[in-house]
């Protein structure tokens, strides 16, 4: 009767060895290596859509990825580091939308490449960003106009495109126009949670887009965008 005992539990284990050895492997197969999208050079951004999956035990922000070269991938999934800390930001954007009857979105900028690995989930094809693969110093959150982001994405993969601090007393705060609307927005915005408003990026034809960034992703290796050094005079 030990032996037998013995031989049956031991069939159950090998059962369970089994069975987990083929969720891995069904896993697996659904699974491709990670590959890289983007240029070494160049920037990219994730645009949370204010929707979350639970994938691989993690609750992570999903949304687009918009690549250095315009190109826009849906179907997104942001795994690994920072995934809380985007999912928080972006709730405390759309309260702020709701509070100030705004229309802000923020987006993540990654610089160089971002290593994708893609996954089937119900049938429907995933793009994983595998964010522990990142340097944290390439990664830094920023929010402007939500229908301006790709323009934003564009304007920092243009080269002559600069970064410049709006004073006080610019008065671009006072422009009755969207960009007017939009620059004071993110100065507001910045009295609330982890964001500072106030910045533009200056385009080649003196086009500007106002923006703010957040304090909690601020990855050193754009620290021209998130510090600009100089000032913005509209008149210049």
């Amino acid at each position: 009767m030990g032996a037998l005992k013995y031989a049956v539990v031991g069939v159950v284990i090998a059962v369970v060895v089994v069975a987990a050895a083929l969720v891995l492997l069904l896993q697996t197969l659904h699974r491709v290596p990670v590959q890289y999208f983007g240029s070494p050079s160049g920037y990219e951004a994730f645009v949370p859509n204010g929707q979350t999956m639970d994938y691989n035990g993690n609750t992570d922000p999903t949304g687009t990825l918009i690549l250095s070269n315009g190109t826009e991938i849906k179907n997104v999934i942001w795994d690994g580091q920072y995934a809380n800390t985007i999912i928080q930001n972006h709730n405390q954007i759309v309260q702020l939308n709701n509070q100030f009857n705004g229309e802000m979105g923020d987006f993540y900028v990654i610089e160089g490449p971002v290593p994708i690995m893609n996954t089937t989930i119900d049938g429907q094809t995933y793009y994983v960003i595998e964010a522990n693969n990142i340097n944290p110093a390439d990664i830094a959150g920023f929010y402007t106009y939500q229908g301006w982001v790709p323009n934003f994405v564009a304007a920092m993969n243009t080269p002559g495109t600069y970064a410049a601090a709006l004073p006080g007393n610019s008065p671009v705060f006072q422009w009755e126009n969207l960009t007017g609307t939009v620059a004071y927005q993110t100065m507001s915005y910045g009295s609330y949670g982890p964001f500072g408003g106030g910045d533009v990026l200056v385009l080649p034809n003196r086009t500007i887009i106002p923006y703010g960034k957040t304090a909690n992703i601020a990855g050193a290796s754009l620290d021209n965008y998130l510090f600009p050094q100089q000032l913005y005079n509209p008149s210049n």
